[in-house]
Order: C-alpha cells, then sequence, then structure tokens
C-alpha cells in the first residue's frame, strides 16, 4: 500500500496555518511556521491559489484562505488526541530527566497545559493541567509563539508582563528570541517566569510539518541549567529526543480496530 504524499501534505499544514491565522500572512511567516524553505513555500502557494484555495492580497503581497476554502475553516489540534499520543514518551522523559513533563498547546499567544508528569522524587508537587502558561515567559510558550507567528504579532510590550528582571519585556528583545528558536529548534527559559525554576522545550510537529504543539520539562534553575543560563546538554537532548518521538506518533495513522 503507498504512503503518504509529503507534497500533500504540506499543503494541508498551510491550509490549516491561513484558516487558523487572525490575519494574511506573509510568505517568510507561513514558510517558518511549516519548517519549508521560501522557494518551496512559494510553491506550494502559487498552487493553492491557482486552485482557488489561496489567495494573496494584491497591495500587502500576504496570504489568505481562499473562496474554495471558506466552509472548511480551521480546526486546532485536538486537546485529547494529543495527550493520548504523547504519553507513551512524556512518562520516560520524567523518569530518565528527573524533572516534571508538561505537554502544551496554543491557546492565543498562551501554552495551555494538557498533560503532566511529576518529577519522580516523591516530594510535593501539584499537576497544573489546564494552566495557562504565558508565551513570552516560558520555555513551552516561546516555543508556540516561535511557529505561530500571528499569536506573536499579537503581544504589544504592555502585554509582555515582566514575571521577574530576566523576562522578556520588548516585542524586539521576543522577536529576536523567537527567531533563535525557530532556528535551533528548542526553547529555554531560565529564571524568566519564576527566579528559581528554569524549563526546556521542543515543538511536537503533526502532519506536513505544522507545529501542533510542545512538550517540556521544568524544575529548579540550577538544575536545568548552567550559571550562564545555557541548558544542560544531557537535559536537552532528552527533550528533544522525545519531542521527535512524539512527533513520529503524530504523523502515523492509527490503525482501526
Amino acid at each position: 500500500m503507498p504512503g503518504s504524499i509529503q507534497s500533500i501534505e504540506r499543503a494541508a499544514a498551510i491550509l490549516k496555518l491561513l484558516a487558523a491565522a487572525p490575519a494574511p500572512l506573509r510568505l517568510s511567516e507561513i514558510s517558518s511556521a511549516v519548517q519549508l524553505s521560501r522557494g518551496t513555500a512559494h510553491g506550494i502557494l502559487r498552487t493553492l491559489g491557482d486552485v482557488g484555495f489561496v489567495e494573496q492580497d494584491r497591495i500587502t503581497g500576504r496570504y489568505l484562505i481562499g473562496d474554495g476554502l471558506f466552509a472548511l475553516g480551521g480546526r486546532p489540534v485536538d486537546p485529547n488526541e494529543l495527550r493520548a499520543r504523547s504519553m507513551n514518551w512524556a512518562d520516560p522523559l520524567a523518569a530518565r530527566s528527573g524533572e516534571a513533563v508538561r505537554v502544551v498547546v496554543p491557546e492565543g499567544a498562551d501554552a495551555r497545559v494538557v498533560h503532566y508528569v511529576f518529577r519522580p522524587d516523591h516530594s510535593s508537587q501539584k499537576a497544573d493541567v489546564g494552566a495557562l502558561l504565558p508565551g513570552h515567559a516560558t520555555a513551552l510558550g516561546k516555543v508556540l509563539l516561535a511557529f505561530h507567528p500571528t499569536a506573536a504579532q499579537t503581544l504589544t510590550d504592555d502585554a509582555l508582563t515582566p514575571y521577574t528582571s530576566r523576562t522578556i519585556a520588548t516585542r524586539a528583545r521576543l522577536a529576536a528570541e523567537l527567531t533563535q528558536i525557530r532556528r535551533q529548534g528548542w526553547a529555554v527559559s531560565a529564571g524568566e517566569y519564576a527566579m528559581d525554576t528554569a524549563g526546556l522545550a521542543a515543538p511536537l510537529t503533526g502532519v506536513g510539518g505544522l507545529v501542533v504543539g510542545a512538550i517540556g520539562i521544568h524544575g529548579a534553575l540550577d538544575r536545568l541549567c548552567d550559571s550562564a543560563g545555557a541548558p544542560r546538554p544531557r537535559l536537552l537532548a532528552l527533550v528533544q529526543e522525545c519531542s521527535r518521538a512524539v512527533g513520529r506518533e503524530l504523523t502515523t495513522p492509527r490503525t482501526q480496530a
């Protein structure tokens, strides 16, 4: 039986991105969000435009959903589906890293926790499933903002609450940080949400290359990062390995019973 066709998966990811966006997107925003080169993304957009699924604004050059797809709309990832597909890797990540694990989905410019695994040291802890984490001040949130450009565009300097002296509190600094995250494929927050805590996170990529969530660990700053705030290599490698494993699960069709 033949496998899936990558070009169709990529086109579907772009359509989902445009359908969910509150405003038309630039080519650079689309290519970054679906992790494609500008040339490849442009070719797909041109083809989708030829069949009426995508339109390009003649003045701004930005792209939006065309008349041929208005009836479809955009549907975000099912949080229950993401939780179910990530559980088999989130638990081992907690065991191997010794830290608590969160899985999140985007909600506006923030990150909604859909799965939580306790730190395996039997200390007093509280699961924060359902909690909303600030996008600009947490590793998980910054991953989602990096790959969902319109969410970051809604943030003004006034909206960037300075939780600590290390919190990113200007759009210029946030834009530079998100560019770096897209380049390296992971994010760190070192004392940005709470002074003595840190987080490491990586994206969860679904069919077509669209980032549908993020997974990461959080714990004491000195355990996760060195004195300069850089992530400890072993822990970062564990998070990245886990994100790739969940990504493979997300792109593997489930068999019907």
